[in-house]
């Protein structure tokens, strides 16, 4: 696997984990976009993170509405099942099991 296909499935797992986070399970690709690139070092341009939403909405993860140039980004009962390793998604870097 290339070290690109690596980071885009780690940036997808801490997409999806973000998204758990959250009151409503939303954010939107700017926040998501900051949040990859400040606190882990993924640093990437807004259309890369489009393109991770876009993908991740074709895997039924999440769902994606565009709102003029931003995504927000909904995590979805899959999305959420990955997060708690209830299922795994291809494409996405399998969760770590919780520290006990």
């Amino acid at each position: 696997m290339s070290f690109a296909a690596l980071i885009e499935e780690e940036a997808r797992l801490i997409i999806l984990r973000t998204l758990a986070d959250q009151p409503d399970n939303r954010l939107n690709s700017s926040l998501l976009r900051d949040d990859l690139a400040n606190r882990w070092a993924i640093n990437k341009q807004r259309d890369w993170v489009h393109l991770q939403l876009d993908w991740l909405a074709e895997m039924g993860a999440v769902k994606a509405t565009r709102i003029e140039t931003v995504v927000i980004a909904e995590l979805t009962t899959r999305g959420l099942d990955h997060v708690e390793r209830r299922t795994v998604i291809p494409g996405v870097k399998k969760p770590s099991p919780a520290a006990v």
